[in-house]
């Protein structure tokens, strides 16, 4: 038997999961990759999925069963969440846990920890929630995963000058800090091997000689949140002049496999491509299709992830280069940073502007006169690739086969060892491993706090209290039954007011008609919530919201 405390609930939904059903973003894809290789590696003795309903990981059970046969999936509800015991962790597929935080609270917060993970950490939401982390109640056993030291650098710098204002305006000491571990996302090596027949046919499609060199790039295709493909064009169209007047006969070839969100960017990669680089092969590709993929990866001479945006935090694709034996030609960005060394291909220096140079642009994002996508564009526009470096760099790797072999084997082995997850899950469950041992040594500072009064959820009865001409408490009241005549039954009124349309009622159906019945049968005398719950079962506090609804539509009055 495992240690359930290096096991964690999966809080799963399937936007964070199934790119599938809920559209392809890197997010969905790293939750997806995660939920697989958690599967295929986890070392424990169940698999726990904390969600709004049963029938939802129905996907997750048949995934479980091919990936891990035998292996149980249990279902944790929300409104129970105490029920992942024995497990003592929540695997929150976000940074953004403040609700979880909440949730836990009248549980106590050492009842369990929460861990997060950063994906896009540049939209006013996830800036927002780390403002608010430093409010909720989040303790030094809880987590964010942090998938490159450039994300930690980040939450780290933001998580300083919201303590900075803590002390400034609370006149207070800030809370603990969530530990900030630095994990990478990882792949499924397997998965990513390349098919020749499939790259054969990327290459006749494409009429690329065997001499001529194939970049690829395996993206979502906008030049506002991901990369402005211009400079590209450019340094590749520089570099093919430079082998054409070389008479290397090769021919440089641009094969882009993503998905366009609107127009206006098919407009930009397209006809930018015929205006700034006619010398070059250009082809787009469904990055939609599992075969398109295959293809790129397959047929490709380089794998490019030139990279200028901040909606990038780690660089998935890359991984996915290196497992399929490609030379890379990436940015020095982000994640890029920790994941390509120099044996596997090449980093082409970055710069920005240094300071507040942009706080007008932060200024208006954060003030909605700005939307998200022109924030990016504006942080893009002025993010500064080396053209002169990559289009050497370029050069370099088209004319050395063996370079780019060589790269490509290393690329294969590093990814094998440091990012496949069979790696990367063990340090997942280390991390568990070590929350847990924290909140257990940390019982001393834990909270419960009162489950009605929580300052971002108070009981609607508490906060609008003052609404009402008065508040009562119905636990000595007697209740009898009101004369029925010429009223409608109890289903007509449910029929015709129908909660259900809204799938939320305050009380089961068949409760409400045990109460009723209960009522009735106490004749002139009636009687009160305590009979009730002796006759049916059903607690005093559930009696008493269903005794309040059949006051309000007749059905009983008081004794």
């Amino acid at each position: 038997m495992t240690d359930a405390r290096r096991n964690a609930a999966i809080w799963y939904a399937q936007d964070g999961f199934d790119p599938k059903a809920k559209g392809i973003n890197g997010r969905r894809v790293a939750g997806e990759s995660f939920l697989k290789g958690f599967l295929r590696h986890a070392e424990v003795d169940e698999f726990v999925l904390l969600s709004h309903g049963a029938a939802e990981l129905e996907p997750v059970k048949a995934l479980a069963a091919d990936l891990r046969p035998g292996k149980a999936v249990r279902h944790a509800p929300l409104m129970r969440p105490n029920s992942i015991a024995p497990v003592g962790t929540v695997f929150f597929p976000s940074p953004n846990y403040i609700a979880e935080s909440w949730r836990r609270a009248p549980y106590g917060t050492g009842n369990w920890s929460i861990c997060g993970i950063t994906h896009t950490t540049s939209t006013a939401a996830v800036m927002q929630g780390f403002f608010d982390l430093r409010m909720a109640p989040v303790m030094d056993w809880d987590a964010v995963i942090c998938t490159s030291q450039a994300v930690l650098a980040s939450v780290s710098y933001q998580m300083d000058r919201i303590d900075e204002h803590i002390r400034a305006h609370l006149r207070a000491e800030p809370p603990p800090r969530p530990m900030l571990p630095v994990i990478p996302l990882g792949i499924h090596c397997a998965d990513f091997g390349p098919d020749a027949a499939a790259g054969a046919a990327l290459r006749a499609r494409l009429r690329a000689a065997p001499q001529d060199v194939v970049f690829t790039t395996i993206a979502r295709l906008t030049p506002h949140e991901k990369f402005d493909p211009l400079p590209i064009y450019l340094a590749m169209q520089a570099a093919q002049r430079e082998l054409t007047k070389a008479q290397t006969g090769q021919k440089l070839h641009i094969a882009f496999c993503g998905q366009f969100r609107e127009d206006f960017s098919r407009k930009v990669f397209t006809e930018g491509a015929a205006k700034l680089m006619p010398d070059v092969g250009f082809a787009l590709l469904d990055g939609a299709s599992a075969d398109d993929r295959k293809a790129v990866l397959s047929g490709a001479d380089v794998f490019m992830f030139l990279i200028d945006n901040i909606q990038e935090t780690f660089g998935l694709a890359p991984l996915e280069g290196m497992a399929a034996g490609l030379p890379l030609l990436v940015s020095d960005w982000d994640g890029m940073k920790d994941t390509v060394s120099a044996d596997v291909g090449f980093r082409v220096t970055s710069r920005a502007l240094r300071g507040g140079q942009m706080a007008q642009e932060a200024l208006r994002y954060q003030g909605g006169t700005d939307s998200y996508v022109q924030y990016c564009a504006a942080t893009s526009a002025l993010t500064e690739i080396d053209m002169a470096e990559l289009q050497a760099r370029i050069l370099q790797l088209a004319r050395d086969p063996d370079l780019r072999r060589k790269m490509g084997q290393a690329g294969k082995a590093r990814a094998q060892s440091l990012y496949d997850w069979a790696q990367i899950v063990p340090q997942m469950q280390a991390l568990w491993g070590e929350q847990d041992a924290r909140r257990r040594a940390g019982a001393a500072t834990a909270r419960r706090y009162a489950a009605d009064a929580l300052p971002v959820a108070p009981s609607p009865t508490n906060l609008f209290g003052g609404y009402p001409t008065e508040q009562v408490t119905l636990a000595a009241t007697r209740f009898v039954l009101a004369d029925p005549t010429g009223r409608p039954s109890l289903a007509e009124v449910l029929t015709t007011r129908n909660y259900q349309g809204l799938k939320r009622v305050f009380a089961a159906p068949d409760h409400i008609a045990a109460v009723l019945l209960t009522i009735a049968k106490a004749g002139p005398a009636g009687c009160g919530l305590a009979e009730v719950e002796k006759a049916t079962g059903i607690s005093a506090p559930s009696g008493e919201r269903i005794a309040i609804w059949l006051l309000k539509y007749g059905f009983i009055r008081r004794g």
